[in-house]
């Protein structure tokens, strides 16, 4: 499955898409996912004299992570301000070069555009891309950031005894069909 330099592209992003943040406290580790995305969307990929252009996000809503512990999904809900914020958003804008889809995974980077309790920010992203044999898409993305990138403070407890680390590790995988 190639691409070509002039066409346009489209994949339709499944619904069984997931992204997870991996993060630490001064005591402990701690994963919080949203396993399927309630949204699908489509990406657009094609090339123009700027590059590998890719257009197309994802907007995962914030109530949807889950921490394992219900304290932990709380706070984090909490600093992400999902009651003003309720959705995320991670557009994708650009890719190094036109992949080679097989079933051997590829590395890749893209720019992304990420959007977090209404906080705007760019990003290179490395990514992973492969399809598999049912011609599905895997792009497998991962990211660090920090809460304070988006103006947040990572949640305390215990009047500051336990405190949330200020880096987070955000990956995704996206799992797409070419339409």
């Amino acid at each position: 499955m190639s691409l070509t330099a002039s066409a346009q592209t489209k994949w339709l992003i499944s619904e069984n898409s997931s992204l997870s943040v991996n993060g630490s406290t001064n005591i402990d580790k701690f994963s919080c996912d949203i396993p399927n995305c309630d949204q699908s969307d489509t990406l657009t990929v094609w090339k123009s004299e700027k590059g590998v252009v890719l257009s197309g996000s994802i907007n995962p809503a914030v109530l949807s992570f889950d921490c394992h512990k219900a304290m932990m999904t709380h706070d984090l809900q909490k600093t992400l301000q999902a009651k003003k914020y309720p959705r995320l958003h991670i557009r994708f804008l650009s890719l190094s070069g036109l992949p080679q889809l097989s079933n051997k995974p590829i590395s890749i980077t893209g720019q992304v555009e990420i959007e977090i309790a209404g906080v705007k920010k760019l990003y290179l992203i490395n990514y992973e891309i492969s399809a598999d044999s049912a011609k599905v898409i895997h792009l497998l993305g991962s990211r660090d950031l920090d809460f304070s990138d988006f103006n947040l403070v990572p949640p305390r407890k215990l009047g500051g005894i336990i405190k949330t680390q200020d880096l987070l590790c955000v990956q995704f995988q996206l799992k797409m069909k070419a339409i």
